[in-house]
């Protein structure tokens, strides 16, 4: 369909809790998910929130399989989740590099839960109900929270571990493994 501009934090539509899908099936939630696989195709993305172009309902989408933007980041099954709920398992957590494509050129160091349950529906409607640990998790939080006007520099602890990409690497604290872990 078409390539969608990706908002930048800045916008206050990112700040905005996102609301419910209550239709599913029909043409134009079909149309915004083919819009937002396109976009995030075009942007080499691990994932995209429906909000970040600009739609403000409870749809993510999100898939890592052979991108060249994450070389060595395991599979994550290409997904499209709608109303989507998280449950963490367990209270073990682990802080990664994320970046984001509404954050372009900047990485942080955010934490994050390290196995979870995740609940939704597809586009169809039908459910998904699945855990994730690891990368998979990491961008599944990251996504979600794009839907409660969530941002990931809100969740980082240590404000010194934000920045940009060629000053944190200049300064030792980002080496060129830390750059795959970039959802959307």
């Amino acid at each position: 369909m078409a390539v969608c501009e990706v908002l930048r934090m800045g916008d206050p539509r990112l700040r905005r809790r996102a609301e419910d899908v209550e239709r599913f099936g029909d043409v134009a939630l079909g149309n915004l998910i083919t819009d937002m696989l396109d976009t995030m195709k075009a942007c080499d993305g691990a994932g995209l929130a429906a909000p970040q172009i600009g739609v403000p309902l409870r749809v993510v989408i999100f898939g890592v399989e052979n991108n060249p933007r994450y070389p060595d980041a395991p599979p994550v099954p290409q997904t499209v989740l709608i109303n989507p709920e998280i449950m963490p398992i367990g209270e073990a957590s682990e802080e990664d590099w994320e970046g984001c494509l509404s954050v372009p050129g900047m990485r942080g160091l955010v934490r994050r839960h390290a196995r979870i349950r995740y609940r939704g529906r597809d586009g169809e409607g039908q459910p998904i109900d699945r855990q994730a640990s690891g990368f998979h998790a990491r961008v599944v939080q990251h996504e979600c929270d794009h839907l409660d006007g969530i941002l990931y520099p809100d969740r980082i602890e240590d404000r010194q571990m934000f920045g940009f990409i060629p000053e944190l690497q200049a300064a030792g604290l980002l080496g060129a493994a830390d750059l795959p872990a970039e959802p959307a």
